[in-house]
């Protein structure tokens, strides 16, 4: 763990200010794990073990993928909090975290990171199978080592490639499911793959100037605001194209590809929007960006429940 420890030796370490009482710590540690973004990832878990089994998944395995995942999740993002206590405590939307207001000692944290990992690991390997295991660990190491510690603070492109951990939960789900891998969960990963970065970019134009005080390179810091936009619209493309590719890998009903193209457009309307408002002259958050984050959200989360439903239906 020399390269998690040594990012920061030079940095004096604070002193932890202990939550008073137990109830207080239970709550910090949780926040570690940064359980609005499992939330994310589980809307995306859930509805593929439906696909993958053709109607309602095995009880038990679905279960243990979920809690498991969770926990892998929880892993990622308490040692990435691990990672950024430096530029969290800069930034406005993420300096009330634990390790930010000095709730929980790095240490602590990464220890907690680790041990849920291990666990995750471990019991995705013992109560599902091996693949699940590995594409369990492999989304924590890509996520720490690569996104964390190279991508995040080097280059305008991270949350494009380092998206890609958050694409794994659907590889998971099926995984655990059928013990194998298909071209189903793949369209799947791509549908994420695309839907992130405008998803996160749109936030981080509301937070453009969190992202510049901290010195990460987000797109909205080193672009103009229209080649964000137009880069938004043309992943948003990519998302709604690919997520009707998978009514013919996937065989679904007529259910799923009215659902996805329907809810296609509402997502590119709201991104054109956004370019319609820059050309009429807006700027920052006269742009209202965060109406685009809000609707990708409900975008992804109904495009999965659609996912679900349609096995139900055959």
């Amino acid at each position: 763990m020399t390269v998690l420890t040594n990012r920061q030796a030079t940095a004096p370490s604070p002193e932890v200010k202990a939550p008073r009482s137990i109830g207080m710590i239970v709550k910090a540690y949780i926040a570690l794990t940064k359980p609005r973004v499992i939330e994310l990832l589980l809307i995306t878990t859930l509805p593929v073990m439906f696909l993958a089994a053709g109607g309602l998944p095995p009880l038990w395995e679905s279960i243990w993928v979920m809690v498991f995942g969770t926990l892998s999740a929880g892993s990622a993002n308490a040692l990435n909090c691990y990672i950024d206590r430096d530029i969290d405590q800069k930034m406005r939307r993420t300096r009330r975290r634990p390790l930010a207001r000095h709730q929980v000692s790095p240490r602590a944290a990464l220890v907690f990171g680790l041990v849920l990992g291990v666990v995750s690991t471990v019991g995705l390997w013992v109560t599902t199978n091996w693949l699940a295991s590995m594409l369990s660990l492999g989304a924590i190491l890509f996520y720490v080592l690569v996104y964390s510690l190279v991508l995040k603070r080097r280059t305008a492109q991270n949350i494009v490639w380092g998206g890609i951990a958050g694409c794994m939960p659907v590889m998971i789900g099926w995984a655990g499911i059928t013990e194998r891998l298909d071209w189903a969960p793949l369209v799947l990963f791509g549908v994420v793959f695309f839907w992130t970065p405008p998803h996160t970019w749109t936030l981080a134009m509301r937070y453009k100037e969190d992202y510049a005080a901290a010195k990460v390179p987000m797109l909205p810091v080193v672009a103009t605001e229209r080649r964000v936009i137009l880069e938004s619209i043309a992943y948003t493309w990519a998302t709604v194209l690919c997520s009707l590719a998978l009514w013919p890998v996937a065989g679904t009903t007529l259910f799923y590809p009215i659902v996805a193209a329907l809810l296609g457009v509402m997502c590119l309307v709201e991104a054109h929007r956004l370019l319609a408002r820059l050309n009429a002259g807006k700027s920052g958050v006269d742009l209202r960006p965060m109406r685009f984050f809000h609707w990708s959200n409900a975008y992804l989360a109904l495009l999965f429940l659609a996912v679900a439903i349609d096995p139900l239906l055959a």
